[in-house]
């Protein structure tokens, strides 16, 4: 094998953004200030279900420090925290949408979004939704797709490195959030 990340070490995957679209909605800087000023994520989608992504990502970033509020039809408690049926019943504020829901919905949610005001509209890895993450960048939200936030939060604090993965990042500084 060449230079390079072996293929199971390596966290660049495969996206159909083309490069001027990973310039708009893929920005290495504008993911980490993201990531270093937001508190309040929904995770509009978050299964109960330990094995789901969602339950996954939510985890982890409840552990990192960010307060998770969980959006699903079901209602119920998800990660101790209370499960909002509809965004717009959220009432704390939101820093992030993140979006674990088919692409199809994706329209709807960000209405929701824009109409509670929050500051980032993210969709996971393989939503790809661009008609919409246009629209949020022209309503004024942060507009991130086809990225995974746990897998970026990782990337940005060490934590991938840490475990042997490439993240393409040299660094002996460690990222302290709220500090």
């Amino acid at each position: 094998m060449g230079p390079g990340p072996g293929i199971s070490c390596s966290i660049r995957l495969n996206t159909s953004l083309t490069p001027e679209q990973k310039k708009l909605y893929q920005d290495p800087e504008v993911v980490q200030h993201v990531l270093n000023t937001a508190r309040n994520v929904v995770i509009y989608g978050l299964s109960s279900d330990p094995q789901k992504a969602s339950y996954f990502v939510a985890s982890y970033l409840q552990t990192a420090g960010y307060t998770i509020i969980p959006v699903n039809p079901k209602g119920g408690t998800i990660l101790g925290q209370k499960v909002y049926t509809s965004l717009r019943e959220v009432e704390a504020p939101v820093d992030v949408v993140d979006v674990f829901r088919p692409r199809h919905e994706v329209p709807h949610i960000l209405d929701d979004a824009i109409a509670i005001g929050a500051r980032v509209f993210w969709q996971q890895l393989r939503i790809n939704d661009l008609e919409s993450a246009e629209r949020a960048r022209q309503a004024g939200l942060i507009s991130i797709v086809d990225l995974c936030m746990k897998m970026e939060h990782g990337r940005y604090s060490g934590g991938l490195h840490e475990a042997g993965m490439n993240t393409e990042i040299i660094s002996a500084k460690r990222t302290h959030r709220w500090l």
